[in-house]
């Protein structure tokens, strides 16, 4: 059966399986089928309701970040009581989803009364959401992330929405979950919903960006997210690059466009190119935490670096690949770098990827000077300084066979109030006149 819900995309069910959906997309590269696979299967050890929580959190941490899924692990005092709050919770960035899953756990009744019992339970999921909120913004709560570490969440910190997930093994056609309204954004999804976003984005940032988005539309019928993305990415291919001034970076600069919801799966094209931003922010979550920093700082930075687009990532990987087989091809004592920078279109976030030969402490040095001084630079032509963060990423290939290359960070927010005496060593380091008069400059 196919049904044509616009001009450039058809949907395709099988008629032995409702649960078996294909998307046709046209696309100006041509036809696109996506095959959109049903919800992850439940572990069989645990009861369904708990089942279909793990499920929802298992999908999120293996195709997302697990350090951007979290659960409570205490109690949030309340006057004289306390209150435990159960929910799983997506964070990242300054974005954050209070996930309420429930799951149909006996055989489906007729389709009026299953409809009915999913506006209750829907109904129900949403007001326990903002309770959830409504607590955390009243007294933050000790959080831990897929990777068991701790971390307090301050409600008042973050931009929230309410997540609704239904686990059924048959949602009744055309059903459309209500409610009433909760004072912050709020979606309705199937488990299979979810796992499809995950699968297609592989970043956290970018899910919590489209449930916002969708949000703000209309509500569809359940179980139909993925035609409503596609809807989304098709509009997303026709628009037009954004009118942004490159020289904000410097002389050099030039304008990347690309869309937000890409049409094709994260890593579709076959090469695994994506996945060098992956192992970045593993590197980043596994690695040891200095006496001067703390988990937070650690999820500030892993934050920064997964807003970097999905289009993004696969270019982004096959340049990172190159630059590392490239930096090596230098005489012994000498070192050669290669950078590749992007300053988001508000102006406010930079960040850079890089590659140096080999690290030691005057390599860490000088590359700590380059981020600082391109903050600077930046910060002094948008006048955004207060507002305005770089995070500097760096790969130096290692030659005793136990990984390929280390992964070393820089961040850098607000004023750095670097003295004339520091831009001025920092500035001839890094750019560097030229015999014709000109200014050579990294990007």
């Amino acid at each position: 059966m196919t049904e044509q819900p616009s001009a450039t995309l058809r949907r395709f069910v099988e008629d032995d399986d409702p649960s078996a959906l294909t998307l046709i997309v046209d696309t100006p590269q041509g036809t696109h089928l996506r095959r959109v696979p049903p919800a992850l299967p439940l572990p069989s050890h645990v009861d369904h309701g708990a089942g279909a929580e793990a499920a929802v959190h298992t999908a999120a941490a293996t195709w997302g970040m697990p350090d951007f899924v979290f659960q409570q692990i205490a109690h949030a005092s309340k006057g004289s009581g306390r209150r435990e709050l159960g929910d799983r919770l997506l964070l990242a960035g300054g974005r954050g989803a209070v996930v309420q899953v429930k799951a149909r756990t006996i055989s489906p009744k007729p389709d009026a009364q299953e409809a009915g019992w999913i506006q209750k339970v829907a109904a129900k999921a949403m007001s326990q959401a903002k309770g959830t909120v409504r607590q955390l913004r009243m007294v933050p709560a000790d959080m831990v992330n897929g990777r068991g570490r701790i971390l307090s969440v301050d409600g008042n910190a973050y931009e929230w929405i309410a997540v609704f997930l239904l686990d059924h093994p048959q949602v009744p056609e055309n059903t459309v979950a209500t409610w009433q309204p909760v004072g912050m954004p709020a979606i309705a999804l199937t488990r299979c919903d979810w796992d499809f976003l995950f699968d297609q984005l592989r970043s956290t940032t970018a899910v919590l960006d489209y449930l916002f988005r969708a949000a703000a539309e209309p509500a569809i019928p359940l179980g139909q997210e993925p035609v409503r993305y596609y809807e989304f990415a098709a509009a997303d291919a026709a628009e037009p690059a954004a009118d942004v001034n490159t020289e904000l970076v410097g002389p050099g600069g030039t304008l990347f466009s690309t869309p937000q919801l890409p049409q094709a799966p994260a890593g579709a094209d076959g090469t695994n190119v994506h996945l060098m931003i992956r192992i970045m922010l593993e590197d980043t979550a596994l690695s040891l935490l200095n006496e001067a920093l703390t988990e937070d700082n650690r999820f500030t930075v892993l934050s920064d670096l997964d807003r970097l687009p999905v289009s993004a990532r696969a270019e982004w990987g096959r340049l990172l690949l190159d630059m590392l087989r490239d930096v090596p091809q230098v005489p012994d004592e000498h070192c050669k770098w290669r950078f590749r920078r992007m300053l988001d279109e508000d102006g406010t976030r930079q960040l850079i990827v890089g590659a140096a030969t080999r690290f030691d402490p005057v390599i860490q040095a000088s590359f700590s000077a380059y981020v600082q001084l391109r903050h600077h630079e930046v910060t002094s032509r948008t006048g955004r300084t207060e507002a305005s963060s770089t995070l500097g990423v760096l790969l130096t290939p290692r030659r005793d066979g136990k990984r390929p290359w280390d992964t070393s960070m820089v961040r850098v927010h607000g004023d750095l109030e670097l003295s004339e005496e520091e831009l001025r060593v920092y500035s001839e380091g890094w750019n560097r006149p030229l015999e014709d008069g000109t200014v050579s400059v990294t990007v």
